[in-house]
C-alpha cells in the first residue's frame, strides 16, 4: 500500500486545516521545500501536495514549489488544489508532477476530465471529498448534490483509474477515517482508492489496508508527532 505524506500549501506556508475550515489553520512548517524534505528524509517514496489557495480561488500558486521540490529531490509527486483547466494541468506536469488531481472541476467541467485522460493518461487521477457521502467542491466551501460513489462511477467511464477519498468531517480531527464510505468505493467501483482524513495511528492504517485501499495519506498525524513516518513506510509500504 503506497503511504503518502501530505503537505498543504497556504499562503506559500505548510499548513493543516480542521476539517477543510480556512479559519482553523495550523502552521507546520514555513517553507513546503523543508517539509518535504522531512518526509524524503523518513524514507517517503512519494509525497501528495495540495493548494489550498488554489482550491479555494481556482488558480494554481504552488508551481514553482513543485519546481523546487523536484529539482532538489527525485520524488514523484501527486498534486491537487486548483486545477480548473487543462492549462493548470500542464502546468504542474512541466513542473514535475507525476499525478495530477482534478477535483471541483470533475464536478463543475467534467469534461475536462475526459481531455486531460485522453493527454495524460494515469497522471490524471481525481479527487472526491465528501461530506455525509455528497461531494463538496470550491475549496470544500460548497456541497454538490452528487453523490461520491455516482461521481466516481462517472470517472471511471472517463478512464480514471485513481481516486483520492476524503470525509472532510474526519480531515484534520485526528479520529480515524471514515471506513464504511471508504469501503463502499472500493467495492462497489473497482477503482484505486486512495484514503485521506482522520488517519491518527496505526491500527487506522490497518484498518485502511484491510478494507484494500491502494493508498493512504498522512497529514496531521505525520506533523504532530502522533505518527513516525517511517516506522509506518516500514510496516505498510515495504
Amino acid at each position: 500500500m503506497q503511504i503518502y505524506p501530505a503537505i498543504d500549501i497556504k499562503d506559500g506556508k505548510a499548513v493543516r486545516l480542521t476539517q477543510g475550515r480556512f479559519d482553523d489553520v495550523t502552521v507546520f512548517n514555513e517553507n513546503p521545500v523543508d517539509a518535504a524534505k522531512a518526509w524524503i528524509d523518513a524514507g517517503a517514496s512519494y509525497i501528495h501536495i495540495v493548494d489550498l489557495d488554489g482550491a479555494r480561488y481556482g488558480k494554481s500558486f504552488i508551481t514553482d514549489i513543485i519546481k523546487d521540490i523536484r529539482v532538489k529531490y527525485d520524488i514523484p509527486i501527486q498534486t491537487g488544489g486548483g486545477v480548473r483547466v487543462l492549462a493548470d494541468i500542464t502546468d504542474r506536469i512541466n513542473a514535475g508532477a507525476s499525478r495530477i488531481i482534478i477535483g471541483t472541476a470533475a464536478v463543475k467541467k467534467p469534461e475536462l476530465v475526459k481531455e486531460a485522460v485522453e493527454l495524460y493518461g494515469d497522471k490524471i487521477a481525481v479527487g472526491v471529498d465528501a461530506k455525509d457521502s455528497m461531494v463538496a467542491v470550491s475549496g470544500w466551501e460548497e456541497v454538490s448534490g452528487i453523490k461520491a460513489v455516482d461521481l466516481c462511477l462517472q470517472m471511471k467511464d472517463y478512464g480514471i483509474k485513481n481516486i483520492i477519498y476524503t470525509d472532510i468531517s474526519k480531515d484534520g480531527m485526528m479520529c480515524g477515517p471514515n471506513l464504511v464510505s471508504t469501503k463502499e468505493l472500493v467495492d462497489k467501483t473497482g477503482l484505486n482508492i486512495i484514503a485521506s482524513g482522520g488517519v491518527s495511528t496505526m491500527q487506522d492504517i490497518e484498518n485502511v489496508k484491510n478494507i484494500n485501499c491502494a493508498g493512504v495519506i498522512i497529514g496531521r498525524a505525520l506533523y504532530n508527532g502522533a505518527l513516525d513516518l517511517r516506522t509506518v513506510i516500514e510496516t505498510y509500504e515495504k
